[in-house]
């Protein structure tokens, strides 16, 4: 069962690059060109600054990705969105800013998926804020559009910044033993090695299990499921809490049911717990959450609905911002 789902997470790596440039993708016709600016929006937690930072789009077929959902049933569920196959598909990255420390919580896609994306250092810009300024760097998993913001041309981007990764994530993608090394996803590993062997040469990876106090403030937990070293990230401040919850969601049809997986996973059954457990939890709690692949900024709350759930957008707030100044 298990090599079942690693050759799932592999061919769904495949078909989210094919989406580039897939009749799929391309069937429709085309409006005009339109340039979107760099992707900021920022909002005060407690004494935290928190911006979603857009590293741009990709359309997802999800008639080919998606598991557990009849094509017919999955355009139902989409047109209650308005939306249709193949679906635009949001890929986002946070900076949060406290007293002591800039973070980044993943990195985006980086030079690994083409010019259409990779655009977060042009949305960190915006924001006004210098790679060279990020003290830590979360990994919520080591799949390409997470991690691929790391390195460019086997040079270290954030060059003063330490990486938190989930340890299993490690062994499973940059660390595998000689014996499994074709394990499946080979090309999360590669990719895995490309964009953190410059920080493992500067000794900036700092693994954890379990759960984890990352800074005072902030904890990690180990998620598995996506992959097995997928991690939450939990801020907490002056009582306000917010959820970086990984890849444990890619479409808003997996909220309306949350038994739809996806090929990414490396373990579907465990993916689909994790989300189930998560779900109910973050609506009896009205927990504020930040999704890397609902829409920009994809922060909000879900909130039950029937059997299922909807998702309720953060709304706009343009009041300035009162956090504690951050410290040189």
């Amino acid at each position: 069962m298990k090599s079942h789902r690693i050759q799932s997470s592999i061919v769904g790596l495949t078909l989210v690059t094919a989406a580039f440039t897939s009749p799929a993708a391309t069937s429709h016709a085309q409006p005009a060109s339109v340039e979107q600016l760099p992707g900021v929006y920022r909002f005060a937690l407690g004494d935290a600054k928190i911006t979603a930072l857009s590293d741009g789009t990709i359309d997802l077929d999800l008639h080919q990705l998606l598991r557990g959902v009849t094509p017919d049933r999955l355009d139902a569920l989409l047109r209650q969105d308005f939306l249709e196959d193949p679906v635009r598909t949001s890929i986002n990255a946070f900076l949060v800013e406290t007293g002591k420390r800039r973070v980044l919580v993943d990195t985006g896609s980086g030079e690994l998926f083409g010019n259409r994306v990779g655009r977060l250092q042009e949305s960190l810009a915006a924001a006004g804020v210098r790679p060279d300024q990020i003290d830590d760097i979360l990994i919520t998993h080591v799949h390409i559009d997470h991690v691929g913001g790391l390195a460019h041309g086997g040079k270290a981007v954030f060059t003063k910044a330490t990486i938190h990764v989930g340890k299993p994530d490690l062994a499973f993608y940059f660390y595998p033993a000689a014996s499994s090394r074709a394990h499946g996803d080979a090309e999360s590993s590669a990719s895995a090695v490309k964009v953190l062997k410059p920080y493992a040469n500067l000794g900036r990876i700092k693994p954890f299990s379990g759960s984890e106090e990352i800074f005072p403030g902030m904890t990690g937990t180990i998620r598995p499921g996506h992959t097995p070293g997928s991690a939450f990230y939990t801020l907490e401040s002056q009582g306000r809490k917010i959820v970086f919850i990984g890849d444990s969601i890619h479409s808003l049809a997996q909220l309306t049911d949350p038994s739809i997986t996806i090929a990414f996973d490396t373990d579907s059954k465990l993916a689909e717990g994790v989300r189930t457990q998560a779900f109910a939890d973050f609506a009896s709690h009205r927990t504020l959450i930040a999704a890397p692949h609902l829409p920009f900024p994809g922060i909000g709350h879900i909130r039950q609905a029937g059997q299922g759930y909807t998702w309720v957008p953060v709304g706009y707030d343009d009041r300035p911002l009162t956090p504690l100044p951050l410290e040189d």
